[in-house]
């Protein structure tokens, strides 16, 4: 539904947490929010190859959990226009300036007898 909205045009940067990769910014796909227990899955591809959701974290106004969590979280929510930011790790740093970014959110929606979601696919500049 709101597809193009998912990856943000801002926020591509490093960590800054002493691990190597970087951060991206991301929006709901879906006209109103979920409780974190319904996002099913964040992939991230980058430069065409997958981010293990093992080496990524999602953040949402200030609270941070792994994927393995997610599907226990029912006391948080991550509202429409919300920016999240997916955490990712990799073997290497990242190269400052342009990057294929790529993310598609799933996502259980409870009156809905199909998945729902998006995916999204942009060129973001890096910021180190």
């Amino acid at each position: 539904m709101f597809d193009k909205y998912i990856v943000c045009d801002e926020g591509f940067r490093a960590r800054g947490d002493g691990h190597i990769g970087g951060v991206v910014e991301v929006r709901m796909p879906y006209y109103r929010g979920l409780r974190l227990s319904m996002v099913e899955g964040v992939d991230l591809v980058l430069d065409d190859k997958p981010i293990a959701p093992e080496r990524t974290t999602f953040t949402v106004h200030g609270n941070t959990y792994t994927f393995d969590q997610m599907p226990s979280v029912t006391y948080d929510r991550w509202e429409f226009g919300e920016r999240a930011e997916l955490a990712f790790e990799t073997d290497e740093p990242l190269a400052t300036g342009e990057h294929e970014v790529t993310v598609s959110v799933r996502l259980r929606l409870s009156y809905m007898p199909v998945p729902g979601g998006g995916r999204s696919t942009k060129r973001l500049t890096f910021a180190a």
